[in-house]
């Protein structure tokens, strides 16, 4: 026990040793408002203080890694989990944006609609917005694809915040205030599908995307997550109160009006209902359909963001694995016609398989003995699908799913592995390899997952005809 217990606290202490290194490269050379937005990773290695900056960001990722990955299954209280994690991400709080400038777009897009502006048909450019030089100029004059509530959110965190500075710091807060939602609601998550609280709590929240991309940047995705879970734990705790479904339906309305992702969890919360199927979709679905027409016609600014939302398919990067193999066709092709374009096609068919997947999940909970615990694991699964099939991909979207599985499955492996991954691959300015080297990256991302389907298929077969020592 004595020996489990000096593990423990080395792998607390590594963690925070990991978080400090990352913030202080965050404070060397972060996503400045001034920082040069034509950048490239050799430029940044060239800079002043770029072997620092690099050697912090690429040792402190990997000893908060390696912390969150030996203490997944050694953790032995929900209270000790939850503090670690928050002591894990403290350092962030205090930083200039990291890994992203996302949040100087939201800030534009918060002002445009306190001037009276719709982000739905104009870009930040139009106003233009007080802080347009900070914003990357790809997103200078896109629509936003984000949902009413998170404008309405972002027109707040303007008019409280009153500079760039104080609207980051509230931006921040509200993300932190997110975080801590999720501490709160996914342990009962986990108690329902047997899975330890204080295991759940770790791999959802220790990570190193967790401080340094969702808070530090801070991303909206942290508003979405915590929404989501608060649903589903009201829909886990609802038994025969009708009254926590309807509460349950509108949280998870409210998160589709952050981002249109969370609408493949509103399925899965309904079969997990302990009703009737129809009297189940009357009140969660219903609700949620109430709570985001409630909030789309309070901001007043429409369905703009449902269209909007095909201009984030313009990012054309590797660490998609339908548009690294799309990418890699096109290579190909374009050996013998140039103007060869595999890219949407193979985007398009990701797409059909991705609604075979969920179609597959929300039959399997149909059938399942325990629709509800199983119906909560479809949820997880039909996010950790959509995070692989979609036609993009940021290191941060790898929470949506792994949040839930976190709470619902054991088998975490593989999107732990996707997070650390995604968490080397983009530097403190936001710039990355995923940005600069499309080639060979995409090849590469191709053939490791073609190792992937081998090994899949071959292991499956090993299952479904073993061995007769094996059968013994």
């Amino acid at each position: 026990m004595d020996i489990d217990r000096a593990s423990l606290t080395f792998i607390r202490w590594l963690g925070l040793a990991g978080s400090i290194m990352l913030a202080v490269a965050g404070w060397l050379g972060g996503a400045m408002p001034h920082a040069d937005l034509e950048a490239t990773p050799a430029s940044v290695a060239r800079g002043a203080y770029g072997p620092i900056i690099i050697g912090l960001w690429l040792v402190g990722t990997a000893a908060q890694a390696y912390a969150w990955w030996s203490g997944r299954d050694r953790i032995t209280s929900t209270r000790e989990a939850a503090a670690t994690a928050l002591l894990w991400i403290a350092p962030f709080l205090f930083v200039p944006p990291i890994g992203s400038r996302d949040v100087y777009s939201y800030t534009c897009q918060g002002e445009m609609f306190l001037q009276g502006l719709d982000p739905y048909r104009q870009g930040v450019s139009a106003l233009p917005c007080t802080w347009l030089e900070t914003v990357a100029p790809i997103w200078r004059d896109t629509v936003t694809p984000y949902g009413p509530l998170f404008i309405l959110l972002a027109g707040a965190a303007v008019a409280i915040g009153g500079s760039l500075v104080g609207t980051i710091v509230v931006f921040r807060l509200i993300t932190l205030a997110a975080i801590l939602a999720v501490a709160a609601c996914l342990p009962a998550l986990a108690r329902r599908c047997g899975i330890p609280p204080q295991r759940a709590l770790w791999v959802a929240l220790a990570g190193p995307i967790v401080g340094a991309h969702l808070l530090a940047a801070p991303h909206n995705d942290a508003v979405m997550i915590s929404l989501l879970v608060a649903g589903l734990f009201l829909v886990v705790r609802a038994q025969t109160r009708p009254a926590l479904l309807l509460a349950a339906g509108a949280l998870l309305g409210l998160a589709v009006a952050v981002k249109a992702t969370a609408v493949i969890v509103i399925p899965f919360a309904i079969l997990a209902a302990a009703r009737p199927l129809l009297r189940s979709a009357a009140l969660v679905g219903g609700a949620a359909l109430a709570a985001l027409l409630a909030v789309t016609f309070a901001s007043g600014l429409g369905f703009g963001w449902v269209p909007a939302m095909r201009g984030s398919t313009s990012i054309v990067q590797f660490t998609s694995p339908p548009t690294a193999v799309g990418m890699t066709l096109t290579y190909a092709g374009q050996l013998i016609h140039p103007g060869f374009d595999a890219v949407p096609a193979v985007r398009a068919l990701a797409l059909v398989a991705l609604a075979a997947v969920l179609l597959m999940l929300v039959i399997r909970a149909l059938r399942a003995a325990d629709r509800e615990k199983s119906a909560l694991q479809g949820a997880a699964l039909g996010l950790a699908a959509f995070v692989v099939l979609s036609p993009v991909f940021h290191a941060w979207y790898a929470l949506w799913a792994l949040t839930l599985l976190a709470a619902t499955t054991l088998r975490t492996n593989a999107f732990m592995l996707i997070s650390i991954a995604a968490a080397f691959l983009v530097l403190p300015d936001g710039g990355g390899l995923p940005r600069f080297v499309k080639f060979p990256g995409a090849p590469l991302m191709t053939v490791f997952l073609v190792v992937l389907l081998v090994r899949y298929v071959r292991r499956r077969r090993a299952e479904a005809h073993p061995q007769p020592a094996t059968a013994a």
